[in-house]
């Protein structure tokens, strides 16, 4: 058995104490041993602000999204090794493909829309000129900086990889350190990927810290400049919302926690209709893809009343072939859980569901003495959901679901509130008018929600998982957090300021001409000076003229633009930018001066 060492200060070091050991989850194998009692948490925030932190805000945003770039290209190349790893976690090659090519797709995701929506400065304009004066000499616009602090981000086990590169890309890319602290259980893949990482040399030293064990007095050393993130439970994570020196200094805290999430059979659809495959297909997926263990796993099945009877059977069928085992086995479709304290946990809760008033349809007791932390798929029946506040409040983190019935469209929303705050919901229907109804009544409960049908089920990414497009988060119970987002999610870790002047004043900090600045002149055309030689302001007046169609088709010519609305008649005049009905194919408007 090794010990799991922690990268802090910019070595590698092991904590001295009472340790904590990682089991392999197939086999129960004692793989691992870790702690971090007794490393200098202080110092090692200081060193990744110092070092880290300094050469982050050095970079622009160009360079940056470069960065994240090539870690990527260099962790898919390494891919194997934490595929092996992810293993030992009772993930099937499916489960970790999530996990770690996912993980690096979310890099790349990030680099892209660094390198193409951000400037290349380390100061982020993020709105247009705001005039707050009559005539014009008095501005404002928001723009964004980099905190000077560290990120901490507290992570869950059941995305080792995903769970750490999804905030790492946005965290790196606003020009923040970051100090990675993995649960225990599969610290080890985190670790792995994080001395991919730090052994590249692609990154500052100092960019990221790793923490194999707890967090010590981490936060305790914290200031407004920082910011914490959590994944996890939703018990833990109010725990460490309401910390003491969070509290104090308002360090902005987002927390992501499982949630009761729903998928919802419309009641337009029939066992004729593919939707109905498609809603068993869907349910059946989430309940089984990392044994059940995601945040945005589906726990509630909310179908209409008399569709009971045939969503249980077609489950029941679906669910009876799933083969579990060892995921190295060929034909095991769902591994386990990770390790046999959740198998426990699980077991736990799903007694407590059955105490509640659910009713076990299949599955639902699991060998606690057995090595491996196997845990078989349980789909469990609530036939009175509104007086059972347990089925909306109590999760079962593993292969484990409930099915419930609703009378109408009113009570389904009410049912799929019921959970208090979801992190994504999925309604299967092929009628519009009930999508629209239920966006209306269930959107503010979720932090995301797709609508499923025959149409889009052929390119659908699926009930649970997120993208880094849009947003991953929820209200309520779900942590009222949110992350990922595009480029919003880069401004979690940006300070907001809005700057008051001249527009000649602005222009000069955002290093963007805006309108009213001054401009200047000089004898060399804009045309012919290089790229670096331009500067925000420089302009180019020129004499009146009328331009003719024979400028038009000349320019044309020359510049290969033949675009139907500046060449065709017709298409211009119809165009809502030219002048109805003219046969001019020039816009109604003047341009003398041209300002870079």
């Amino acid at each position: 058995m090794q010990q799991l060492a922690s990268f802090l200060s910019g070595v590698w070091q092991s904590g001295r104490g009472r340790e904590r050991t990682i089991h392999h989850a197939i086999s129960g194998e004692a793989l691992w041993s870790v702690t971090s009692e007794g490393l200098d948490m202080a110092a090692a925030r200081r060193y990744a602000i110092t070092h880290g932190g300094e050469a982050l805000h050095a970079m622009t945003f160009i360079e940056r999204a470069a960065m994240l770039k090539a870690v990527a290209k260099h962790l898919l190349s390494l891919k194997e090794t934490f595929y092996a790893l992810s293993a030992q976690t009772g993930a099937t090659k499916a489960d970790s493909w999530v996990d770690i090519e996912g993980g690096i797709g979310t890099l790349f995701t990030y680099a892209s829309l660094g390198s193409r929506e951000l400037p290349d400065d380390t100061l982020w304009p993020e709105d247009e000129l705001i005039p707050l004066s009559k005539e014009g000499g008095f501005a404002a616009r928001h723009v964004l900086t980099s905190k000077s602090g560290v990120a901490v981000h507290i992570n869950a086990f059941n995305f080792p990889c995903w769970g750490m590169l999804e905030k790492l890309a946005p965290t790196w890319l606003a020009g923040m350190p970051a100090i990675i602290k993995p649960a225990t259980a599969t610290a080890q893949v985190t670790q792995a990927m994080v001395k991919a990482i730090v052994e590249s040399g692609l990154v500052p030293d100092g960019a990221i810290s790793l923490i194999c064990g707890g967090a010590g007095d981490l936060l305790d050393h914290l200031d407004s400049q920082d910011v914490v993130t959590f994944t996890g439970s939703a018990s833990t994570g109010q725990t460490l919302r309401v910390h003491p020196n969070i509290v104090a200094n308002a360090i902005p805290f987002t927390m992501e926690a499982d949630s009761l999430n729903c998928c919802v059979l419309g009641e337009d659809v029939t066992p004729e209709q593919p939707e109905f495959a498609l809603f068993i297909r869907e349910v059946v997926r989430e309940m089984t893809a990392k044994a059940g263990q995601k945040c945005t796993a589906i726990r509630r099945i909310i179908v209409p009343q008399h569709q009971i009877d045939a969503v249980s059977q077609a489950l029941i069928a679906r669910l009876e072939k799933v083969v579990v085992g060892d995921p190295a086995q060929e034909g095991v479709k769902m591994g386990s859980l990770v390790n046999s304290e959740q198998r426990a946990d699980v077991q736990e809760k799903v007694d407590q569901l059955v105490a509640a008033g659910c009713q076990v349809r299949l599955g639902g007791k699991a060998d606690l003495q057995a090595a491996g932390a196997f845990y078989p798929p349980t789909l469990l029946f609530c036939p009175q959901p509104d007086e059972t506040p347990a089925v909306h409040a109590t999760e079962a983190f593993g292969p484990v679901a409930t099915l419930m019935p609703y009378r109408h469209a009113d009570h389904a929303m009410q049912l799929a509130r019921a959970g208090g705050g979801s992190l994504a919901g999925t309604l299967v229907t092929a009628d519009p008018a009930l999508a629209r109804q239920f966006i209306s009544g269930a959107a503010r409960a979720h932090g995301r929600i797709q609508i499923l049908n025959e149409e889009s089920a052929k390119e659908s990414t699926g009930h649970g998982s997120p993208l880094p497009q849009l947003v991953h988060g929820g209200p309520g119970r779900a942590g009222g957090g949110e992350e990922l987002g595009g480029l919003r999610a880069v401004k979690h870790y940006m300070q907001r300021t809005a700057i008051q002047g001249s527009p000649t004043m602005l222009a000069a900090i955002g290093k963007q001409w805006v309108r009213g600045a001054t401009v200047q002149e000089d004898r060399v055309h804009p045309f012919r000076k290089y790229f670096e030689e331009l500067q925000p302001g420089d302009s180019l007046l020129t004499p009146r003229r009328t331009l003719t169609e024979a400028d038009i088709v000349n320019f044309a010519c020359l510049s290969g633009d033949h675009f139907y609305a500046h060449m065709d008649k017709i298409g211009a005049a119809e165009s809502i930018f030219w002048r109805a009905g003219g046969t001019r194919l020039l816009p109604d408007f003047r341009c003398r001066r041209a300002v870079c």
